[in-house]
């Protein structure tokens, strides 16, 4: 009798330390699956960085911009609001950042267009332009902007580092003239200026050269 009784002991202090184990380790993969959730939140949040924010209004119809993530590929949202028909939120992915954004009426025809110019990443710094038109204030429709090699005399000298502003109803876009010989942070063929204007196209509103200048 008295060994059963050691034998059952016995086996009842085994089976409590192999609960005891199992419960820790269970205890430590619930722990070690918290702290990864965690580090791939934080992984997520870090991705959504915000470089660029900002809200635009003009004539009742509202612009909600955002610029996020971080090197050189990045994610442009536009939320557009106040639009009869279509306020669908537009997702774009940027080789670059946002670097600034203005709203105007371009064409005068009692709607707002809104262009956001972008820089790309490295020494180059080339810029561009996003543009879209609202359509009687209905939906928005992207403007189609030519890439600046389309024409030879806007493009003579050209290496980046542009610079975009609204002008009245026109678009400028600055940048230095680079002569031969020159390196990329020693341009010595003065600033060139082109001043576009948007124009009624056979499938989408564009932005045509109206003036090149220099000085």
């Amino acid at each position: 009798m008295n060994q059963l009784k050691t034998i059952f002991f016995t086996l009842l202090t085994v089976l409590t330390i192999m609960a005891c184990k199992n419960e820790k380790g269970k205890s430590n993969t619930e722990k070690s699956d918290i702290e990864e959730s965690s580090i791939e939140q934080q992984s997520s949040r870090e991705e959504q960085k915000i470089v660029f924010q900002k809200t635009l209004t003009l004539q009742n119809i509202t612009f909600d911009i955002s610029n996020t993530g971080e090197g050189s590929i990045t994610q442009l949202t536009i939320q557009p609001k106040g639009l009869e028909i279509d306020n669908q939120k537009i997702a774009v992915e940027l080789d670059g950042q946002v670097v600034n954004a203005e709203i105007e009426d371009l064409n005068s025809d009692g709607f707002p267009e809104i262009l956001i110019y972008t820089m790309s990443a490295g020494s180059g710094s080339y810029g561009d332009v996003i543009g879209y038109s609202v359509n009687n204030g209905k939906s928005i429709s992207q403007i189609y902007f030519p890439e600046i090699t389309e024409n030879n005399e806007a493009s003579s000298g050209y290496m980046g580092h542009d610079e975009f502003a609204i002008i009245e109803t026109s678009l400028a876009r600055r940048f230095p003239v680079y002569k031969d010989g020159d390196t990329n942070n020693n341009p010595t063929g003065g600033t060139r200026q082109i001043e576009y204007k948007l124009k009624d196209g056979e499938a989408s509103r564009l932005f045509v050269i109206d003036k090149i200048s220099k000085y």
